[in-house]
């Protein structure tokens, strides 16, 4: 190791602590942007320390979960794994894991590396990491500002793709678009799908990226389709076909605690509720298999994986069971309702919508949502909050959807545990989880206090 890298990872880990002590555990990505512009060549140089193999996952939706459930089957190997744990998935971010997983000396000791990577932020993230496989879990419209239409995210990353030799891709054959930049990719393949349609009629929605043929232009035909785009297609004019996938889930049982499903020859029970989390699970399994690994620890990783992941946790408060659900554009939405009306309960339901950089400025995106399922949702109340919260009740007015807007978060919610339905759904978007998730966990100490 040079002495100049030595010096950077020690400087940027103090700039860590310190940052630490002083914002109470935010600046994730303070010490990698400080290593970066100390050292530019610090994430080569680092990510080239894996002993063995680096992965990479991409995509719209998924990419965390996937890339946890990875780095979980890998430990549970007896593997050291480097992984973006925090969701920082931008250049900072990324180099941010490496310098802060190297022990005092400065060294990193890590069989393997699962790094979840933004879409845009691929093309200068890849080359410097240069990764053995890359997972691909969908392509679909994000962040209308930062990404535009789902078109530019395709060629943005087909051209990281394509920048990055000697990578081996591993692509949800179900969305005809990851398939499809697969093929026109110098690279060499492997796709998993689903064969089943288990995703239900508010799931399937009328939400389509395409629908047209990126080979030949004409429209396309589905058998099923599962969500979006995704699902079981071909092309009548030039013969596309969905690929028979290499890793199929298959026989798939969900139930409220979870669900069941077989890959070949072995069988999974997991605690997965969302159906597309069986995709995730399936993802993540397929890029052992594909890198050589038997996993034998596999089944027991997944039954006692929590999916919940800081996104979709549940808390009981006063009584009150909360959920709260991340939802960043309109697929991601659109799952996040079929799941409160799986729940004939009567329920509260608040919705928080931001605009900040990380959420997308645009928030356009909310017309593109299906919001009149919430209709038979046995809502007894919808409130909007977040800083366009009054977008949120304008958009569903649209649908004749009552909905209140309250810019105070805690003591709606508060309100809600003493005097509503005592079962309250929120559904956020990205700024917004981390805060909700931590004004949730002072309440749950606050109530607990009042019983003891």
């Amino acid at each position: 190791m040079s002495l100049k890298r030595k010096m950077v990872i020690k400087f940027a880990k103090w700039v860590s602590s310190t940052s630490q002590k002083i914002r109470g555990g935010q600046g994730v990505t303070l010490p990698g942007y400080i290593a970066r512009k100390l050292n530019p060549s610090i994430l080569t140089s680092l990510s080239s320390d894996v002993r063995k193999k680096t992965f990479v996952v991409l995509g719209t939706n998924g990419k965390t979960t996937t890339n946890s459930i990875l780095y979980h089957a890998l430990t549970a190997e007896g593997q050291k794994v480097i992984i973006n744990k925090t969701g920082s998935n931008m250049m900072n971010g990324v180099v941010s894991s490496f310098v802060l997983a190297t022990d005092k000396n400065g060294e990193l000791d890590a069989d393997y590396a699962c790094i979840e990577v933004d879409e845009i932020a691929s093309l200068t993230v890849l080359p410097k990491i240069k990764p053995d496989y890359l997972v691909l879990t969908n392509i679909s419209r994000d962040q209308l500002d930062r990404f535009g239409e789902v078109d530019i995210t395709f060629q943005k990353l087909k051209e990281a793709i394509n920048k990055t030799p000697k990578m081996t891709l591993l692509i949800n054959g179900d969305d005809v678009l990851s398939y499809t930049l697969a093929k026109e990719s110098k690279h060499d393949f492997i796709t998993y799908g689903i064969n089943e349609q288990i995703f239900d009629s508010t799931s399937r929605s009328e939400i389509r990226e395409s629908i047209f043929c990126r080979k030949c232009g004409h429209k396309l035909e589905y058998n099923f389709f599962h969500y979006g785009q995704l699902g079981d297609y071909h092309c009548p004019h030039c013969g596309l076909t969905r690929p028979e996938a290499a890793y199929a889930a298959s026989n798939i049982h969900l139930s409220e605690s979870g669900s069941t499903f077989d890959v070949g020859d072995r069988s999974f029970t997991t605690g997965a509720k969302a159906p597309y989390n069986i995709y995730n699970t399936l993802a993540a399994y397929a890029a052992l298999r594909i890198a050589g690994l038997e996993a034998p620890h596999f089944e027991n990783m997944i039954a006692h994986y929590d999916y919940g992941n800081n996104r979709e946790s549940v808390f009981n408060i006063g009584g009150t069971n909360i959920q709260i659900h991340l939802a960043k554009n309109p697929i991601g939405f659109q799952q996040k309702i079929s799941l409160v009306l799986k729940d004939p309960n009567p329920k509260d339901v608040m919705i928080l919508i931001n605009d900040e950089y990380q959420d997308g400025e645009d928030v356009s995106w909310l017309w593109d949502v299906d919001f009149q399922y919430l209709a038979d949702a046995n809502a007894n109340s919808i409130i909007a909050t977040g800083k366009r919260g009054y977008d949120m009740r304008l958009r569903l007015k649209y649908e004749d959807i009552p909905c209140e807007v309250s810019l105070d978060l805690e003591n709606t919610i508060r309100d809600c545990i003493e005097n509503r339905t005592d079962n309250l759904y929120l559904i956020v978007n990205y700024t917004g989880l981390y805060s909700t998730n931590a004004l949730l966990k002072n309440l749950s100490n606050d109530y607990a206090g009042k019983e003891d």
